[in-house]
């Protein structure tokens, strides 16, 4: 009889411990297929756009600047295997690295995410005199026609585009239009920034992020395999 009890009572607790455990909630992260390091930064960015909304743009500029600039420079041909590529910020924020025009992209876009006014930013071509090569940065006009500030990753200090003597400006564009730009002169409007092609591309890799972030995510984080072998680390 005692045995049989026994077995009874045996056979509920086993029952009772699948049920718990077929109903315990799911780790998220298993879920989603984005690694614990991936979502942390990925927040961190998010709380910073947050946080930033309500301060002065001066605030959000130096805030964007140096939260950018700690990310890893790696020229394009060895991250993303092409001579030139325009990754997203999220691109950029999840694989840990980008060249001058990627963290460019990312300051931009985080700027305009905080409030600050489109009108207000421009992505400078330049020539970096002292490394000798094109490059990359943002420039911010607290009003038109303005001296800019420039934002840049090769000297972290937010200056005066007049205090940046080794930059020679060639042109500008946001999503507004594009300028011819001299140094010591007022740029010239020249049209529309659609002529940019790896703007447009760009801006088309961003609207399909945002049609499923978290999907993408989880790919980006495999972005050195083929897509098809991604994808099967992900949902």
């Amino acid at each position: 009889m005692m045995k049989a009890i026994f077995k009874h009572f045996f056979v509920i607790v086993v029952i009772n411990l699948l049920i718990a455990c077929a109903g315990a909630p799911k780790n998220p992260h298993l879920i989603d297929g984005i690694n614990p390091e991936t979502r942390q930064r990925v927040e961190a960015w998010k709380t910073l756009i947050e946080q930033g909304a309500k301060k002065p743009d001066i605030d959000k500029l130096n805030a964007v600047n140096d939260f950018v600039n700690k990310v890893e420079f790696v020229d394009d041909i060895y991250h993303w295997g092409k001579q030139d590529y325009w990754a997203t910020p999220l691109q950029t924020l999840v694989t840990k690295a980008g060249d001058c025009e990627d963290l460019s992209i990312a300051k931009y876009f985080t700027l305009t995410a905080m409030g600050v006014e489109e009108e207000k930013l421009r992505l400078t071509y330049v020539k970096a005199l002292d490394i000798n090569r094109a490059h990359m940065v943002v420039s911010y006009f607290n009003k038109p026609n303005a001296e800019p500030l420039v934002l840049d990753n090769l000297n972290p200090k937010i200056l005066p585009a007049s205090q940046r003597n080794d930059l020679l400006p060639v042109y500008s564009f946001n999503a507004n239009g594009l300028w011819l730009t001299k140094r010591n002169a007022t740029a010239r409007y020249a049209g529309s920034s659609d002529r940019v092609g790896l703007w447009q591309e760009l801006l088309q890799s961003m609207n399909v992020e945002a049609s499923n972030e978290p999907a993408m995510i989880c790919l980006y984080q495999y972005y050195d395999l083929p897509d098809e072998k991604a994808k099967t680390f992900c949902p």
